[in-house]
């Protein structure tokens, strides 16, 4: 294995990095202790060994903490950092048996700053050279240098299982911090597309209510304009007349449908109202009839407000495409659990499997789908057209006075 084992991620070294400080202090304290306190052999010795041991401290505050700490340790500055402190280290260790244990503070810091094979070389090097050195200086009797020796091997094999599990948290720790930063990452993209979906969908809302209210009224107004100029080529002053208060009456209702869009309150028809006095309002603009089927009750928001937008675009059809001599009729039916709303015309009529690149349809259908609904289209050349939109609604809610069944109201 060949991992970059100084790779360091925030997300535990820098926070417990000072634990690796107590830790290797304490060691270093506690070795130098045993060896000025030995009892073999002498003391100028012990001093020089202790002397050896000394310049650590400031050999590891200055190179190697900076180093262990880095994101990528220098391989070559951290072979110069391993190689100085064994350089001051194995002497010690070598004229007093006591400095080797300074092997524990010194086998982690292998693994944490080199690769597997130089780390594999420096511990075998730190745990046997000084038992081999001071055997060769002190030539001990056979029993002391084996069971010396079989300390060292035992020594060595923990510090191998040490430096095993420390890559093992290392690599954990790196790879953690990756798929934490991968997260976070993917955190902010599911952020930013929530955002831009969100702004599509309202785009879509607003092109729908603006289509569905202002620019059916701005349409209406044309339309109206229109007769009122024949009516006074004709003289006729009275229709004139009631299609001027139509026009006053349309352009008040696209000034309300334009604030209820801009504080996004209910629109205007539904503004304190029912939804059968809507549609009758509503009806009567366009010169319809309206049949209110079954008992009139509370319904939520949601079902109201596409029952009247589909009704205005069902309406606005009729009159662009149907014909002005069409007859158009509206069906307001409540039943247990759903409410539908039909418009019918008697005009000329289309093919629904023609292609058509108008926005009112697929409008209608979207809107109709957001609320759980439906919107069939039945229409045929020379026929007709009768737009039903099925709304579910809740069953639960109570039923209000109504106008009795089949009650025709004038437009």
């Amino acid at each position: 294995m060949n991992v970059p084992l100084g790779a360091r991620t925030s997300n535990i070294w820098e926070g417990s990095f000072r634990i690796w400080d107590w830790y290797f202090s304490i060691v270093w304290v506690a070795t130098l202790v045993c060896a000025l306190g030995a009892d073999f052999p002498g003391w100028p010795v012990r001093v020089v060994a202790a002397g050896l041991l000394f310049p650590l401290i400031p050999w590891y505050l200055l190179v190697g903490r900076p180093l262990l700490m880095s994101e990528e340790p220098d391989e070559h500055r951290a072979l110069g950092y391993i190689a100085g402190a064994m350089a001051l280290f194995l002497p010690a260790a070598v004229l007093v048996g006591e400095s080797r244990m300074l092997t524990f503070a010194l086998v982690p810091q292998c693994f944490e700053a080199l690769r597997m094979r130089w780390a594999m070389i420096a511990v075998t090097v730190i745990n046997l050279v000084p038992v081999v050195g001071w055997a060769l200086l002190r030539w001990p009797s056979g029993q002391v240098a084996l069971s010396n020796f079989l300390f060292a091997v035992v020594t060595l094999v923990f510090s191998i299982a040490v430096g095993t599990w420390v890559i093992r948290i290392i690599e954990q720790s790196k790879e953690r911090g990756q798929l934490i930063a991968e997260l976070e990452a993917s955190r902010h993209e599911i952020s930013r597309l929530s955002a831009a979906h969100g702004a599509l969908a309202e785009r879509e809302r607003l092109s729908r209510e603006i289509h569905d209210t202002l620019a059916q009224g701005f349409t209406s107004l044309l339309m109206l304009t229109q007769a009122v100029e024949a009516e006074l080529d004709q003289r006729d002053v009275a229709k004139a007349r009631r299609h001027l208060n139509l026009m006053d009456e349309t352009a008040r209702q696209n000034l309300a449908e334009a604030r209820a869009l801009v504080t996004g309150g209910a629109p205007a028809d539904l503004d304190g109202a029912s939804l059968p006095d809507a549609l009758r309002r509503l009806a009567a603009r366009h010169d319809a009839g309206l049949d209110v089927i079954g008992p009139v009750r509370a319904l939520p928001a949601g079902p109201e407000v596409v029952a009247l937008r589909s009704c205005q675009e069902a309406l606005t059809n009729a009159r662009k495409h149907a014909g002005s001599s069409a007859t158009v009729s509206i069906a307001l039916a409540y039943t247990d659990d759903m409410l539908t709303v039909s418009v019918r015309d008697d005009g000329h009529g289309f093919d629904p499997a023609a292609p058509c690149d108008g926005y009112g349809l697929a409008g209608l259908r979207a809107r109709a789908a957001e609320v759980g609904g439906t919107a069939l289209v039945r229409s045929a050349p020379g026929g007709g057209t009768t737009v039903t939109v099925r709304l579910p609604v809740p069953p639960e809610l109570s039923p209000e006075l109504s106008p009795e069944p089949g009650k025709r109201s004038a437009p």
